[in-house]
């Protein structure tokens, strides 16, 4: 792998991650190394069609990392590898996963001049109450509500008070949903989970509001299709000189109710929906409106026009939900 400059993509066989070497593939790039941990699920699936010339576990990579295996081998690194459960309650393991193996990998791309571009999350704005600006100055003021953002907000911390931001870029991904998320399980999009409610079912279940200036389903989320996030985090690999906090969103919302009536209009159904109490355990911790302030993206230079919500909902049901066979796979 000397002989040549690699693009890693670590989690790339994950959700994001296969999205992007899928879009690198398009644009004629296959001198990629992915890099995950497939363990005995399905996961395989999402890069078995993909082309790439190699693949490492995760741990074996950051192995080669540290110890020089690639020299100067790598062109960049595209780390999206992270455990992304909201739930996840073992902090010890979310930090070492996700924040420590990002700073160690950091390190080593920063010394070697490897470009370094890695996943935050929009989960470190925590409620919301300070808005959703990606302006690094207010980094140390957002409190996230969940251990996972917790640990994303170490690694952009991490980088801000080193110094960092000004050599690498950290994506505050929002609401992203499309392809190659049927390994995710709970953490799987509304879409897709919602999905499958009316398979089994013939209705979906959207938590009911327990806050009075939000009606049932009113919720409101910034969602983007993963073609869409794919094609924001490339453009970062296409522009090494555009570096630190950035939004990766529509600059949009739209409601739970809104995302279900695409669905049932995809499969030509009337809507049937039912609101569920909020569980216990997400009150105080659940977020009613997320929008991505998107002007300092725009004025990086990115300048695609995004797929409409409603389009991009119908588009992943008629033509991949449905045609992938998933009416009749199971859990």
């Amino acid at each position: 792998m000397n002989r040549e400059q690699i693009t890693v993509v670590t989690g790339g066989a994950g959700f994001i991650g296969s999205n992007l070497v899928w879009e690198l593939n398009r644009m004629g790039e296959d001198r990629i190394l992915i890099v995950d941990s497939l363990g005995s699920g399905e996961k395989w699936k999402n890069i078995a069609g993909l082309k790439f010339r190699d693949y490492l576990e995760k741990d074996e990579f950051l192995r080669r990392v540290e110890g020089g295996g690639f020299g100067t081998g790598l062109k960049t690194v595209l780390h999206l590898g992270a455990c992304s459960s909201t739930t996840e309650s073992d902090v010890g393991y979310l930090v070492e996963n996700n924040y420590r193996y990002t700073v160690v990998l950091a390190e080593q791309c920063l010394r070697s001049g490897t470009r370094f571009v890695y996943a935050s999350s929009a989960a470190t704005y925590g409620n919301g109450s300070l808005g959703y600006s990606d302006a690094e100055a207010g980094l140390e003021r957002l409190r996230p509500l969940n251990a996972y953002g917790f640990s994303k907000q170490m690694v952009d911390l991490w980088a801000w008070r080193h110094g960092f931001l000004d050599r690498m870029a950290g994506l505050k991904y929002f609401n992203v949903f499309g392809p190659n998320e049927y390994h995710k399980g709970a953490m799987r999009s509304m879409v897709c989970k919602g999905f499958r409610q009316i398979k089994d079912t013939g209705k979906i279940r959207l938590f009911a509001s327990d806050r009075p200036e939000y009606g049932d389903g009113e919720q409101e989320r910034d969602f983007i299709s993963v073609g869409d996030a794919a094609r924001m985090t490339l453009f970062f690999l296409e522009r090494p000189d555009v570096n630190g906090i950035f939004n990766v969103g529509s600059g949009e919302t739209h409601t739970w109710n809104e995302m279900a009536a695409a669905i049932f209009e995809a499969l030509d159904i009337p809507p049937c929906i039912e609101y569920i109490p909020l569980p216990e355990e997400l009150k105080g911790r659940y977020q009613y409106h997320t929008r991505a302030e998107m002007a300092k993206l725009r004025e990086a230079g990115y300048a695609l026009s995004l797929t409409p919500f409603r389009d991009a909902v119908v588009s992943y049901v008629r033509d991949y939900l449905i045609a992938d066979g998933y009416l009749s796979s199971t859990d």
